[in-house]
């Protein structure tokens, strides 16, 4: 197993949208997001992020496979529910970076990928220049959830050593449909940010 990763910009980000669709719908399956997705869900979500300016995807690769990938965006090129908690808060958007989701195949974890993931994310905000913060959100959920896994592990640990710590109050509402639900839930997602000036 050669894992290869690298980041795409522009129109190249194109060229991996189908992957990246497919990603999406079979890992956030899992716990926490429990997200039952759809490929016309997906290809809208991924169309305004594919046309965002300064958009980076980075993608792991096992040999040609995709296993791997994570976007990145300035806030301001991001949907009006992760803007708006910025604003409200007083930040300029202008000056944040947007992480979004890291999604990576199970038999691919805990080997380095997910910092490669954010080291380049991070690198194009740095490109880019301009940016004093990165940020990005993860769902909240109780832990006495029922569908809650025995033996999962928490990323907190991990989000901290990169730098990052989450931010009182700073949290987004965004809709999606969970495993058998009839329809989109409104959920909870806390906004995590770090220095990068």
């Amino acid at each position: 197993m050669v894992v290869s990763v690298q980041s795409l910009t522009g129109d190249d980000i194109c060229f991996v949208l189908d992957d990246l669709a497919q990603l999406r719908m079979e890992v956030f399956r899992e716990w926490p997001y429990l997200y039952d997705g759809s490929l016309d869900y997906e290809q809208n979500y991924l169309s305004k992020f594919s046309e965002a300016a300064g958009a980076v995807c980075v993608v792991a690769f096992d040999g040609d496979r995709v296993i791997g990938a994570s976007t990145g965006l300035p806030l301001g090129e991001e949907h009006d529910e992760f803007i708006s908690p910025f604003i409200k808060a007083g930040y300029d958007v202008s000056q944040i970076f947007y992480c979004g989701e890291s999604v990576l195949l199970q038999e691919y974890r805990g080997q380095g990928i997910g910092h490669e993931f954010f080291d380049l994310r991070e690198a194009q905000a740095k490109i880019l220049g301009g940016f004093t913060h990165s940020t990005f959100c993860r769902v909240l959920r109780p832990e006495s959830h029922p569908l809650k896994p025995e033996n999962y592990f928490e990323l907190d640990g991990f989000w901290e050593k990169r730098g990052y710590k989450p931010v009182t109050g700073l949290v987004a509402h965004y809709e999606w449909r969970e495993l058998n639900q009839p329809e989109e839930t409104k959920h909870q997602l806390q906004f995590w940010m770090k220095d990068i000036s």
